[in-house]
Parts: structure tokens; sequence; C-alpha cells
């Protein structure tokens, strides 16, 4: 039997470059990291999720790893790291670490050495010629490029890459690589971690003699390699030879993920993986991406919530991390900060799952608007900013990219009002969200009423309840465009979570029977009349009630 603690904790990712600055560089450390341990244990966290923290030309900000055994210099080294894993187990808290092997950076050495044909690490990545002159190899899209393929003239071949032209493709078929996997996660499993985040990991079986993709449609070739034919294969080889003998867990990360899919890697008696983020939720604003926007319609949030929490026994809960824009510049509001942070809030940290928190999450950091695209780092809003700026000019352009980009959750944290929030003594590496004077950790400590501490209030509440570990979910109300209500039940005792995604007025009343007529107020984001079974709604408003079957 695996160990399942990770039920028990909140886990709290942290994007290292913007977390906190310890040694006055402008760039966030684990010397930062190290200091903010308290802050973490008294926020209820059980966990750290680092994305990665391995050295990297940063092409992809760490997603495009050159040494897969070490610390990069701008966030400290083994040493350090060490401490942080040390001091964090002692407060209780869990070490996961990113694992991101779909790629490597081109400047990874099993890249360069690849580069010669005679080289053993040739085989390490997909090498091929063109169908003609000047012609890739097939017609796959990449996800940040808009082709798959780089033209490599010291090698004279193309190689493949799904991402970034400095994310070069792993090709996991070689046993040789797998053995190189297996490796790298026994290093950082005797360091001690306790499991990992395993980046677009159903995507790391690529079909045999990479065929055109005949029939695709947006990202080409993706349906050929999603879910590929040797994944289940490879993931068990890994679990089997590795895993299976440390006390640690996988959560996979998958684009176009579905219950159905999802569960051929869960179930079993031997699964793949512990747990499945999911991104429909996600698209409650786009269509499969921030890039293609639509009118935010809650019951497609609600139809993605409920469909994950009805069909998997346990769900990774999150309404936000790196990859997206902040979620109450989403789907709350900016005018009704608190209101709708505390709303949030309470709509994901109730359900069946565990729930992760990204850093600034706590205290509602929002989207930053910068003035030009010279000002923005992000590798996929370059992309789409410069394959739309041929057809529109660059004033129609940029809004997108300042409402979708990555880069609105890469700011750095508001921790004060003082000079750069807090967050470093130099410059910091990327700009800082001017609202930091009035959105940050050190006021919203003093307040108690305050968002970070209604995180706290719910963490501290979910982490010792039964009701949330085990019960039931039921999902009521699922036609009503503003509002997402759910109960939680077990052993006699039930939850109803009530949270208004509008600013209009909505009426509601509890259910109808007798357990109902003394329920308890357990959180809300306003004040609310003592008995009160009917109401209406205020802006973004939210409830939390309990009752039991012995009252």
């Amino acid at each position: 039997m695996r160990a399942e603690w990770y039920k028990d904790r909140v886990f709290y990712q942290i994007w290292p470059r913007s977390f906190c600055d310890g040694n006055g560089d402008g760039i966030g450390d684990l010397y930062g990291v190290y200091g903010k341990l308290d802050y973490l244990k008294s926020l209820g966290v059980g966990g750290i999720w680092f994305s990665p923290l391995y050295p990297s030309p940063n092409a992809d900000y760490g997603y495009d790893i050159s040494d897969y055994c070490a610390i990069h210099p701008d966030y400290g080294d083994l040493e350090i790291f060490k401490k942080v894993v040390e001091r964090a187990h002692e407060l209780d808290i869990k070490i996961v670490m990113d694992l991101v092997v779909n790629h490597t950076s081109d400047e990874h050495e099993w890249f360069q050495k690849s580069r010669d044909k005679d080289s053993p690490y040739r085989g390490y990545y997909f090498w091929k010629k063109g169908k003609k002159p000047g012609r890739p190899p097939n017609n796959w899209d990449s996800f940040f490029e808009n082709e798959a393929w780089s033209y490599d003239e010291r090698s004279g071949e193309y190689y493949l890459h799904l991402f970034h032209r400095k994310q070069v493709d792993l090709n996991m078929d070689n046993p040789a690589v797998r053995g190189e996997i297996k490796r790298i996660l026994r290093f950082w499993l005797d360091l001690g971690v306790d499991g990992f985040r395993e980046d677009v990991i159903t995507l790391i079986s690529k079909p045999e003699g990479l065929p055109d993709d005949r029939f695709g449609v947006g990202v080409k070739g993706m349906r050929l390699y999603e879910s590929g034919p040797h994944i289940h294969e490879y993931l068990q080889e890994f679990r089997t030879e590795v895993l299976d003998g440390y006390d640690c867990f996988v959560v996979g990360e998958a684009p176009l993920m579905t219950t159905k899919k999802a569960l051929g890697y869960l179930e079993g008696e031997h699964p793949d993986l512990d747990m499945m983020f999911s991104f429909q939720h996600m698209e409650a604003d786009c269509f499969f991406t921030e890039y293609m926007p639509l009118p935010f319609d809650l019951r497609k949030l609600k139809r993605a919530f409920t469909k994950w929490q009805d069909a998997l026994e346990w769900n990774a809960l999150y309404l936000e991390n790196h990859d997206h824009p902040r979620v109450i510049s989403r789907y709350g509001s900016e005018k009704y900060h608190d209101e709708s942070g505390k709303m949030l809030a309470a709509c994901y940290l109730l359900l069946k799952g565990t729930p992760f928190v990204y850093q600034g999450q706590e205290i509602g950091m929002t989207n930053i608007a910068l003035p030009s695209i010279e000002d923005y780092k992000d590798c996929m809003a370059l992309k789409h900013y410069y394959n739309d700026v041929r057809r529109k000019s660059p004033d129609k352009v940029l809004p997108k990219i300042q409402k979708a980009t990555r880069d609105n959750s890469r700011t750095p944290v508001q921790w004060s009002a003082e000079a750069h929030a807090g967050f470093s003594s130099a410059e910091p590496w990327f700009a800082v969200n001017g609202n930091y004077r009035s959105i940050n950790v050190a006021a919203q400590e003093k307040d108690p009423g305050s968002l970070l501490n209604f995180y706290r209030a719910l963490i501290a509440f979910r982490s010792g309840s039964r009701t949330v570990r085990f019960g039931d979910y039921r999902e009521l109300c699922p036609g009503h465009p503003h509002l997402y209500v759910y109960t939680r039940s077990f052993e006699g005792e039930t939850l109803l979570v009530l949270c208004s995604f509008t600013e209009k007025p909505c009426r509601f009343s509890l259910p109808d029977g007798p357990a109902w007529g003394a329920p308890e107020l357990l959180f809300a984001n306003y004040p609310c009349k003592s008995g009160e079974t009917a109401f209406t709604t205020r802006p973004y408003e939210t409830r939390v009630y309990r009752v039991r079957a012995d009252r």
C-alpha cells in the first residue's frame, strides 16, 4: 500500500524567481524561501511544489533544463537546498520537485554531444532529415514556435521541439534515456525530496516514425503523441524501478486531459500516477488557451468541477499556477477584490482532493498591464504577439497579450508596502505590480478579516474536517448562471458551500428539511443575520454552512 499523506495536506507552489530574494540581487532564491518557511507553516501549508530550480538558460524560465542534478546559481546551490529540505521537514512540510523530462535545454550536455552523428547521445533526441531541402520532417506544430522542428547547421538535420526551439524533445524510446530519468529520480529522492510534479508527462511517448498529422486541428501532431503508444509502459517502469522504493507521490500535468483518460493513469492496483492536474476548469473564459478568449461562463466552470469531482476518487485542486493569469482578474473582480478573492478560495478549497495554492494567491495578487511588448518575458506571449501583429496593429494586439500572458502570475510576490514590494533590496528582475502598496502580506497580517487570514482559516478547517477529507460531493443549482453551490456529506454531517460569481443580486434559499432549520454558518465574506435561511446575495458573496444529523 502506497502512503496517502498527500491527501491530508495543502500544497503551496513556489515559482522561485519571483518568490523572495534572500541575497539582494533582485532574483528570488532558496535563501528567500528558507526565510519564509515559518510564514508558509503559519498559512497551514503541508507541502511545497517547487517550479524548476535547476540550471537553465531560461528560454522558458527553468522549464528548459541544462543540468538535472544541480541548482541554478541564481537560486543558490545544493547546500542551501538541503537546508531548505531539512528545515521544511522539521516543520512537517513536504518538498515536491518539478520533473521536466519531455525535453531538455539545447544547452544540456546530452544535446550538445548529440549534434555529433557518431555520438552515443545522438539517440537521446529525435534527429531527422527534412522531407525536401528547407522543409521539416513532418507537419507538427510547436506550442511556443510555429513549427516543431529546427535545423541544426552543424548536424545537417532537424531536431524535434514541441515547445521552444531551445527545449529539445527527448527520445524516451531509448532505454538509455529512461535510465537517465531513473538516475535523476533517485538523486533527488535520496536528498530527501518527497515527490514530483511531472511536467507535460503524457507527451513523452511519440509515435513510431513521427508521421504527418493528416487530420489534426489546433496543434498539429498533438493527437498522435498525447498519451502516446508506450506512455503507460514507461511510467510503470519509473514507478516500479524507482518510485515504489520511496515514500513519495507523483502528480501529472497533461494538456487536453479528460476524466476518462485520467482514470487510465490513476486506477488499478498499481497506478502510473497518484493525481492528475486538469485544465478544463481553466477554460471557462477561453477556448483551450487564454489567447483565444471567450466571455466567462460559470456553467462551463461548474460542469468541469463537477465532472472531475464525480469521476475521480481524488483530485488535484487549483485555481492559479505559473501558466495562467491571476484568477481574481479572470473569474473574480478587481473591483470587489477582497470579496471575490474569498469566494474563490471557498469555491475550491472545500472540494474533494489535494489543494494547491500558488504564491501570492493567498493575498489576491492580480494581473499586471505593461506598456510595451518589450517589457514582457514570456516566450508564449511573444510568439502570439509577433504572429498577430502581422495582421493587426500593435494597439489591438497588446491588450490581448496583457490579459493572457503567463507573466501575470510571475511578478514578484508582494510582501510589504516597502520598496520593490519587500521582495528584494535591489531592482527586481521583473516588474512589480503597482498595487503592492495596498495588496501585500504585511498589511493583511495585521487585518484579522483579510483575504490572507481567510485562507488560513479555510485551510485550518479543511485540515481538521473528516467531511472535507472523506465526504461525498453533490452539486446544487447546476443550471444557475451566477451561483455555484455544492455540498460535502460524511457520517451525518453536511457542508453547504455557496459561491456567487457576480455582483448582481441573486435570491437563494437553503434546502428544505428539518436539518436545515438551524444551520451553522462557518465562513462568510459579509456580515450575516443569525438564523437566516433565505437571502439575496451581495457581490461575490460566499457562505459555508454546516448541519449535523444529531442536532
